[in-house]
């Protein structure tokens, strides 16, 4: 059995930050303690000068597997997720075919079981028309119901209000939702093409995709919410005016509507537009500074909940493309975490609330089992981060199947020193190793 002990290491877990050793038998945390001891079988790591922290589990990415595999596969996407110290990852259902079936579900799960470098679990996708399929779902098996109520293409456009309805009365599931208002972003989009033809400006996107499409659509699943009596959580919030939608008086394992908000609206603004163009481009749109202040504001008045990385990886071909054609979304995995810790304090933020909203919340809301905090008897998923060696991000250092980030050039002070999936060190001196140590995440439901 494999026994590893993390001697002298800064633990930061449920708001507090100690000293301690953290002991790991087999895929398991065995304890916590001050100075602990054992017999010479168990191997030593030195964590003086390192911080301990629960591995992320990101609710929302999208690895591109099955249909898009020339962008990203679950074994390169996921190789990039542990060396940034995610350690779970909830994938996207808007893949070819669609994750719209049980017999697709299940489908990933084997892809996954064979392939993933982190653990993992899918989001099941609702439609106009698959009802039938949702009420079969096994809740201890699915992430839970993701609804692309604005920005998806086919199917996945769930546009349909009483299906969407009927699907929020119809599972206790948490509900995830993608929300912008489709018909205001072909509006504004129609108002762009007479202004400029194909020619588009990439600086356009947060007018076309403008606070107001945002709002009318989250205010609609939210409303719908309190109405039904749905388990909600809103997807990628990128503007001030939403965050007035949600509630932070509520003890969050009562909360039945709940906010995620993504790295890069906490990074970019629409200032960058101009020198990184389509790499910036994502649905909702990056938009202003005071709207990426107030979502940092949002965090550390708990209004916001979970932070996410809504890795979306396209090929530099693809985003070369001009606006109308170009598509939306970019990698973020690799470096989310250390997007995260650069800014945090600069905004009040502690590295503790972070651990909070990468870790804690998204296993609270989604109820994982034994995942997401540094406790005896959960699975030993623990990111070591070096707060005194800095990470140059390069494009040779990029695991991403699709080879660029728009971090490219970035200096973050810290770096991810380790990776320790399921009791077992998967990621270290910069390099993965070779063998999937993901598991199928299970919910306590």
């Amino acid at each position: 059995m494999n026994k590893l002990l993390i001697k002298d290491i800064t633990i930061i877990n449920e708001g507090i930050r100690t000293a301690g050793d953290i002991y790991i038998e087999g895929e398991f945390i065995k304890k916590i303690d001050i100075n602990i001891k054992l017999d010479n079988d168990v191997k030593i790591i030195n964590g003086n000068g390192f911080i301990a922290i629960p591995g992320m589990i990101d609710d929302q990415v999208h690895f591109r597997e099955p249909g898009l595999t020339h962008k990203g596969d679950i074994r390169s996407e996921s190789k990039a997720a542990i060396a940034g110290g995610v350690t779970s990852y909830f994938e996207m259902p808007n893949t070819f075919p669609n994750t719209t079936s049980i017999k697709e579900f299940e489908n990933k799960i084997k892809i996954a079981s064979n392939n993933s470098f982190a653990n993992f679990s899918f989001m099941f996708g609702g439609t106009n028309d698959n009802i039938n399929e949702i009420k079969r779902i096994d809740q201890k098996d699915v992430a839970g119901i993701k609804l692309f109520l604005g920005s998806s293409t086919g199917k996945m456009l769930i546009d349909d209000k009483s299906s969407i309805e009927n699907i929020f009365n119809s599972t206790l599931l948490p509900i995830s939702a993608h929300c912008e208002d489709e018909q205001i972003i072909k509006d504004n989009t129609e108002h762009y093409k007479n202004l400029y033809g194909e020619n588009i400006p990439i600086s356009a996107h947060p007018e076309i995709r403008n606070e107001k499409a945002c709002f009318k659509s989250s205010s609609f699943a939210v409303n719908l919410a309190r109405k039904t009596g749905a388990r909600l959580n809103v997807f990628h919030i990128s503007t001030a005016i939403e965050l007035d939608l949600f509630d932070n008086s509520t003890d969050l394992k009562n909360k039945k509507i709940t906010s995620e908000v993504c790295a890069h609206h906490l990074w970019f603004t629409d200032d960058d537009y101009d020198s990184l163009g389509s790499k910036i481009k994502w649905n909702p749109a990056i938009k202003s500074k005071q709207d990426r202040d107030a979502l940092w504001q949002a965090i550390k008045d708990n209004k916001i909940d979970i932070i996410a990385s809504d890795h979306a990886p396209h090929t530099i071909e693809e985003k070369n493309n001009n606006y109308l054609i170009c598509p939306s979304g970019g990698p973020m995995v690799q470096h989310t975490i250390l997007s995260l810790l650069q800014n945090c304090e600069k905004y009040g933020v502690s590295f503790e609330k972070i651990v909070e909203k990468i870790a804690h919340n998204p296993a609270t809301i989604f109820n994982v089992n034994n995942r997401g905090f540094l406790r005896e008897g959960y699975f030993a998923d623990i990111v070591l981060i070096d707060t005194n060696t800095p990470t140059i991000v390069t494009q040779e250092s990029l695991l991403y199947k699709c080879g660029w980030s728009p971090f490219e050039g970035q200096k973050f002070d810290n770096s991810i020193y380790k990776t320790i999936l399921n009791g077992t060190v998967v990621y270290e001196n910069g390099k993965v190793n070779s063998i999937p140590y993901g598991k199928k995440i299970t919910f306590n439901r």
